[in-house]
Formats: structure tokens, C-alpha cells, sequence
């Protein structure tokens, strides 16, 4: 979609959705409270003709506009609108309703998922484009039949085949090249490389699921030096993140770049402490001029802490006069986001005892103070108010939250864990190993298991999994990156043996059929 598309369905108060754009998609864009109609399917579950879809978006306008207050419509068709979709129908209907319209295009499938594939549709020798519908009765295929031409074909898992077919009775040969994609630009992604005259023979065993296009022409050729969404190091993964969502989204995206999809489950709860008394009066303690530094040891201790300014009026000004120490990049983010730039933040290891290196000790002329607060979780350990207490410095160690184990995942996710559907799992921390085993089970043995530190890793290995990516420095993006670099070495040795890259869930799948066959 373009930038002008996601601005209007975050705006939007009601949301005229497809067959493939769903529910959960519009989620990522919209209001929580924008209303959804339904115009892929009717009420008994058919598909709308496009006649229908035009009545009802029709319907839909009217009635926002009779409703209190101006109430935005926005109709988010599947594919590119302006071709074969039935745009030029809905728009002309609701042109004779008298109804105001903004046609927002999209990036075109036509040119998105042969890019994604790795296939220009103009190069090695070819000089022009034919888009054809393969469940057009009336298209005349002859007219992309020359040899130095590009034919993208729009149909669905049924119609493709036959569209295909009429191209070749139409005259173009069959020793074409020609790539079949579905799921195209998504991880789910699929490209088979074939001939006009071979497509047939290509999908059995193999068949095509919706969307799904084909690119027919010279062009497919260059797909074997410019594939590079299939072949990133982790395409098509399911990678288990045992996080809380506010705190995955920097592992989330990494994966995302790398081709994984993810699974966020939350191993534990950020609650409040059970008794607010002592954090109050750290508060009001930071106003009066009671401390030199605070301390901040995770991006949920900045959170509580600024809940706590909101519950008593105070913001950042409050900070005037106090150095600020940042754990690691993720808590110096957090306090950026309320305006505040951390003095402090560890250059080497992002932990406490990273802290602990580069905290200056206390000075007696230089510090006009010598206290420090640190709010942090129930579970911190004493590192941190030790190394500062040898330094000269006096402490107040505040619980700012209690963290507590999650409630369990559904059924589904706890079946997919123990029984090898995710590809890896990447652990954080001691407390996610913990957590995620009491809550759901260990990780099946097929399932690739990456760990953020040596402790986290010594935690791993002594409930009984077994390690096989470490990161380079305690954060999430070099934890992803050594994930992905274990991705790289398995896609090699396969190649190297001249057998096809599997991921991980898919080689134990492949390990059940062979030992199914030897029995």
C-alpha cells in the first residue's frame, strides 16, 4: 500500500474489505473501533458478483453520510484495484449516488510479485507487457504470442493452468520459460520454475495456492542470479519470541528483514508492586534533590516510572539536575521516547556489570550527593547495588513492578512447541527459559534454540535443551543476526549436498515420511 492508503485507513470509520485483505489486516492500520462490512462474501457465504460489491459499497456510503458527524469510508480492494478488480464498476455506481470518491492506487501485484521473485518484467530480450486475466473468456491471446514479449497472468489456483493453455493454443511455444509465484511478497512466498509447455507436469505434487500469478517469457531466466526474497536466511521460518509484545517489536522486525515470520508469546506480567509506598517516596525523594543518579535497568523500569510522574502531575523537568544511567540501548529508547538523553549507557556489555564498568565512583569534592536510586523488578539481582556500594555511592533498591509468569498460550501454540512447528525459538533471558518451559513446555528437539547470553544459554542447557546459536553481545538485533547466520550455514551444507534447503520443522516432517517408508 502507499503512505496515502495507511493514513486513510487510520482514519477510516468504516472499512469495506475483499476476500484476501481481512480483518487482521485492516488491525494493523486502523482504529480499534472502526466498523467492518464485508464485501468478498454475502450473508449466506457465496462470493458478491462484482454487480453486488458496487450495491453494497453504494449502501455503505449512504449510509455514513446520513450518520451524525462526517464518518469516512474507505473500500480496500485486493490486488490492484484498477485491473480486472472491478474498480471502474464500484466507482461509476457510486458517481450516479452522487457520492464524493478518491481513488488511492496501490503497488500493483502485477510488477510487485515478479520483482519479489526476482524477475523484471523488460530485460534479457524482451521488449514489451501483456497482462491478461486467465478467467477472461473473451481475451485474444495472440497478441502475446511473439517471442520478445512479457505476459503476466492474473487467475486464480483453478483458472491459472487453463489461462497458461491458451496462451501455448494461441501460438506461443512451448519451451518458454515460465514462473508460477503464490503468496507473493509474503513469507509464505512460492516460485516454480517451468515451461509453457510443462506447467501441467510442474503442479502435480506441487499445486499453486491464492494468490497466485505467472511471469511467461525470457525474463524468468534471470531469476537464478536475482532471487533474493526466497533465498534471505531465514525465509519462511516461524520463529518463537517469548516476549511481551511491548517488548518484541525491535526482535520482531529483525526477523521480518531476514524473511521469519514470529509467534510473540508473553512468558511473564509487569504488574505493580504490592505495596506503592516505597516508589512514592523514591518519587518525591527525585523532586526534593534527595539523589545525584537513577538509575535505569530495563525499559519497564522507565515505564513505571513515568506511570508514576503521570499519577502525581510531574514530567521530565522533574529530572532537571539528576545524571540518568541506561542499561542498554532498548531502556536509553524508552527514555528518549519521554525526551529524556541517558548520561550514561554502557559502550561494551549491556548489563549491570556493563553498568558497573563505566559508573563513576563516588567523589566527595565532585558529587555534591551520594545517592542513587534504581527502580527495577522484584527478581533483580544484588550486582548492581553491590558494585555502587564499593564504589561509595548509597543506594535505594526500589521494586518499580513485579514481574510474574504469563498466563499459559492457547492449546494450538502449546501443540506447535512441543511438537516441532517453530523453527526456532529465541530466549532473552534466564526468566524466559523458565517461564516458557512452566507455562508451555520445552521446545521440541528439531527446533533451533538461540539464546542471548552465556547465562541465559547455562539456563537453557539445564532444562534440558540443547544450544545452537549463541549471540555475539547480549541484545536482541545481534541475537536475530546470529540466527540468521545459522540460517546461512544450513542453506549452505544443503547446497553442498545437492539437497533442497529445508527449514528446520520441515526437516523433521521430511525425517517422519523416511522413517515411514523404511518401516
Amino acid at each position: 500500500m502507499t503512505v496515502r492508503a495507511s493514513k486513510l485507513l487510520g482514519a477510516a470509520d468504516v472499512v469495506i474489505i475483499d476476500r484476501i485483505a481481512r480483518e487482521e489486516f485492516v488491525a494493523s492500520f486502523a482504529r480499534e473501533d472502526v466498523e467492518i462490512v464485508d464485501a468478498g462474501h454475502g450473508e449466506t457465504g457465496q462470493t458478491l458478483t462484482t454487480a453486488s460489491r458496487a450495491k453494497l459499497v453504494v449502501r455503505t456510503a449512504k449510509a455514513a453520510a446520513s450518520a451524525e458527524g462526517e464518518r469516512l469510508v474507505v473500500r480496500l480492494m485486493d490486488g490492484d484495484p484498477a485491473t480486472f478488480n472491478g474498480l471502474a464498476e464500484e466507482a461509476i455506481a457510486v458517481q450516479k449516488a452522487g457520492i464524493g470518491f478518491e481513488i488511492v492506487p496501490g503497488v500493483s501485484a502485477v510488477s510487485a510479485v515478479p520483482a519479489y521473485a526476482g524477475i523484471p518484467l523488460v530485460a534479457n530480450g524482451s521488449r514489451a507487457v501483456h497482462v491478461l486475466s486467465a478467467t477472461d473468456d473473451k481475451a485474444d491471446w495472440s497478441g502475446a504470442v511473439a517471442a520478445d514479449s512479457t505476459v503476466v497472468v492474473l487467475g486464480t489456483v483453478e483458472t491459472l493452468p487453463a489461462g497458461l493453455g491458451k496462451l501455448q493454443a494461441a501460438g506461443r511455444d512451448a519451451e518458454t520459460p515460465v514462473a508460477l509465484s503464490s503468496d507473493g511478497t509474503t513469507i509464505r512466498q512460492t516460485t516454480q520454475v517451468t515451461t509453457l509447455g510443462g506447467v501441467a507436469a510442474a503442479l502435480k505434487g506441487h499445486p499453486l495456492t491464492s494468490p497466485a500469478l505467472a511471469i511467461v517469457g525470457t525474463v524468468v531466466a534471470l531469476r537464478e542470479q536475482l532471487s533474493w526474497w526466497e533465498t534471505k536466511p531465514l525465509f519462511g521460518w516461524n520463529v518463537l519470541v517469548p516476549r511481551t509484545k511491548e517488548q518484541s517489536g525491535t526482535m520482531t522486525d529483525r526477523l521480518a528483514s531476514y524473511g521469519a515470520s514470529n509467534d510473540v508469546v508473553p512468558t511473564i506480567s509487569v504488574e505493580p508492586p504490592r505495596t506503592p509506598q516505597q516508589m512514592e517516596r523514591a518519587i518525591k525523594g527525585l523532586v526534593t534533590g534527595r539523589y545525584e543518579w537513577i538509575g535505569f535497568t530495563s525499559a519497564n523500569a522507565v515505564r513505571a516510572v513515568r506511570e508514576k510522574f503521570v499519577e502525581f502531575g510531574l514530567d521530565a523537568r522533574a529530572f532537571a539536575g539528576l545524571k540518568i544511567a541506561s542499561v542498554g540501548g532498548v531502556t536509553a529508547n524508552a527514555l528518549r521516547e519521554w525526551g529524556i538523553e541517558p548520561d550514561l549507557v554502557p559502550s561494551g556489555e549491556q548489563s549491570a556489570n556493563g553498568m558497573l564498568e563505566e559508573w563513576p565512583e563516588y567523589d566527595e569534592v565532585l558529587d555534591p550527593i551520594n545517592r542513587v536510586f534504581l527502580p527495577r523488578a522484584d527478581i533483580a539481582t544484588d550486582t548492581l547495588v553491590a558494585g555502587l556500594q564499593e564504589m561509595g555511592w548509597e543506594v535505594d533498591d526500589v521494586t518499580a513492578y513485579r514481574t510474574v509468569r504469563a498466563a499459559p498460550p492457547a492449546p494450538e501454540v502449546r501443540e506447535a512447541i512441543k511438537t516441532g512447528k517453530f523453527d526456532a525459538v529465541c530466549f532473552t533471558s534466564s526468566s524466559t527459559v523458565r517461564n516458557l518451559v512452566g507455562i508451555a513446555g520445552k521446545p521440541h528437539a528439531t527446533t533451533v534454540v538461540a539464546c542471548i547470553g552465556p547465562a541465559t544459554a547455562k539456563t537453557a542447557e539445564e532444562h534440558g535443551l540443547r544450544v545452537d546459536v549463541l549471540a555475539a553481545e547480549p541484545s536482541a538485533e545481534a541475537l536475530v543476526d546470529a540466527l540468521a547466520d545459522y540460517g546461512r550455514g544450513l542453506a549452505l551444507a544443503a547446497q553442498e549436498a545437492g539437497e533442497p534447503v529445508r527449514r528446520p520443522s520441515e526437516r523433521k516432517a521430511s525425517s517422519r515420511r523416511k522413517a515411514k517408508a523404511s518401516r
